[in-house]
């Protein structure tokens, strides 16, 4: 970097030490100059849609504020389609599975294969998820879901 007014190439003045001090701490944080917003807009916007839906579930159901877990839970109620009951541990094991089949139709990892004779879904995988970080599946899931409430 050449420094107008300095004789050598790439130096900072000595007789300037504060100036040198925080020049030589731009160049080596150059994050310093990165924008205060980086978030992208498409991530804010995101966020938004996620928190909106859950106040609006939270409110509806009266049940505090819901997390994704319990979100999918719903939809594999809404799915299976019959009567408000209490469902046994196995059962709601397999209500989150069928959410998260419908909830993925869409993107092509599952089709629906049709119900058996109790009325519950069956689904399977026509194609193997990508191998995703704990984060990355969360935001899919999350993604999905917000398609399945919008759409």
């Amino acid at each position: 970097m050449k420094v107008k007014g300095c004789e050598s190439e790439g130096r900072i003045p000595s007789h300037k030490p504060l100036l040198r001090r925080s020049l030589n701490n731009v160049i080596a944080e150059p994050a310093i100059f990165a924008p205060p917003n980086t978030i992208p807009a498409v991530d804010l916007a995101f966020d938004k849609r996620w928190r909106d839906l859950i106040a609006k579930l939270s409110a509806r159901f009266d049940a505090g504020k819901l997390d994704l877990n319990a979100v999918l839970f719903l939809i594999g109620v809404q799915e299976l389609g019959q009567h408000a009951r209490d469902f046994k541990k196995d059962e709601k094991v397999a209500l989150m599975h069928i959410a998260i089949c419908v909830v993925l139709l869409p993107y092509g990892y599952y089709k629906e294969l049709g119900r058996d004779a109790d009325g519950w879904p069956h689904f399977e995988r026509v194609q193997e998820l990508p191998p995703l970080g704990p984060e990355e599946q969360e935001r899919l899931m999350k993604e999905a879901v917000l398609a399945y409430f919008e759409g």
